[in-house]
């Protein structure tokens, strides 16, 4: 017979209701979780469909240089007084980047109107010069070089970010028990994360179009049809290098019986 005690059917009642919000709340956490990368990787695309439709990236290339160089100022000349700069970390993360024919440096009269603005305008007026000349070596191939860089650099970093993100959001519930809501924690985690992979991107791909060079095609391309007069293309009929043996044939191991009696049993 059915229960119909009424307290039963509220207690269960209630239990649904409980249930159904703890899964509701589960969902929209998730959906919480999969917003941070969502934007990130709209972000990313939306970034790299520019490089796919762009003729010419020389301009997005120098301003990743801007922001590069502009980081290293900040890093080591960051303060006020030239006379405090840090200038042998500054010309050796500098020279990693391009080629400095002389550590940059300034005469003491120089130095007293010097500030950082005036140092990142000397910086890219060298990358100025340093880009020119690649252009000369690739010639017109240059603005491809620049896309093909530009989007393995993307590619790589892209998917080995999405790598550490699955793995912060493996442990980022561990936060909750320190009193932070893991979804704030990986939203500021994930922001940091995403601005050094920015970082990363513009830094490498500078680095690598001053350092790239050109190579020569290594493969040839072989022609496996003649051509007949009427203009329609004949392939090359397969010749068999030795005779068939005939099933009733001497077997040629020279055994004396038929060859399907002997080697050729199995065929």
């Amino acid at each position: 017979e059915p229960i119909e005690a009424r307290i039963l059917s509220k207690a269960i009642e209630n239990a649904q209701k409980r249930v159904e919000s703890d899964h509701f709340a589960v969902r929209r956490n998730v959906l919480k979780f999969d917003d941070v990368i969502n934007k990130q990787r709209e972000v990313i695309y939306g970034e790299r469909r520019k490089v796919l439709d762009n003729e010419n990236l020389k301009d997005s290339v120098f301003n990743m240089a801007d922001k590069t160089f502009g980081r290293i100022i900040a890093a080591y000349a960051g303060d006020k007084f030239p006379d405090y700069w840090q200038w042998d970390e500054l010309n050796a993360n500098i020279s990693k980047i391009m080629t400095l024919e002389a550590p940059i440096a300034y005469e003491k009269k120089e130095l007293e109107r010097l500030n950082s603005d005036f140092l990142k305008e000397d910086i890219m007026k060298i990358f100025a010069q340093n880009y020119e000349k690649q252009e000369e070596v690739f010639g017109d191939n240059m603005r491809e070089a620049e896309r093909v860089i530009m989007l393995q650099v993307v590619d790589r970093h892209w998917m080995q970010h999405i790598d550490d993100m699955d793995q912060l959001r493996e442990g980022i519930g561990l936060r909750s028990y320190a009193q932070h809501d893991p979804i704030v924690e990986y939203q500021t985690v994930g922001y940091d994360m995403f601005e050094e992979l920015i970082s990363t991107i513009q830094d490498e791909t500078v680095k690598y179009l001053l350092h790239v060079r050109p190579t020569a095609k290594a493969t040839e391309r072989k022609q496996i049809a003649t051509v007949t007069n009427e203009g329609e293309s004949k392939e090359k009929p397969v010749v068999r290098a030795e005779k068939k043996v005939g099933r009733n044939d001497l077997c040629p191991c020279g055994s004396g019986k038929k060859y399907k009696q002997c080697c050729g049993h199995n065929e």
